[in-house]
């Protein structure tokens, strides 16, 4: 099975865009230009931020019609990231709740990238 490795971002500023996300995952970038930066997440996954304006083929589009979802072990993980999130002034979309998969949260960045924060719940 192939398995994806990479996600990507296109984003306004990367440079930006990367100190927000330093802040939020708690990591350094481990590459920042002023197109491009690109952070580890583990297990061999990365997540890029490219440039919308400068990635190859053009990205003519604007916002997101998908987010990147984060587990966490318990609903007091979510409320402790969904308490320090906020604290970040990032847009909160939906405030921890109760859905059918679990305990959750929802932010935006400000390129409209969704970030959910999740602990399942059986």
């Amino acid at each position: 099975m192939l398995n994806p490795s990479y996600s990507l971002l296109y984003v306004a500023a990367p440079e930006a865009s990367a100190r927000l996300y330093a802040a939020l995952l708690d990591a350094q970038p481990v590459e920042v230009s002023p197109t491009f930066a690109l952070f580890a997440l583990g297990g061999g996954r990365m997540l890029g931020l490219w440039s919308r304006d400068s990635a190859v083929p053009a990205s003519d589009f604007h916002g997101s019609s998908s987010e990147l979802g984060f587990r966490v072990e318990s609903r007091a993980e979510v409320d402790a990231l969904h308490a320090r999130w906020r604290g970040q002034g990032v847009d909160i979309l939906q405030a921890p709740a109760r859905v059918d998969f679990g305990y959750t949260f929802t932010v935006a960045d400000p390129d409209g990238h969704r970030l959910r924060v999740f602990a399942r719940e059986e």
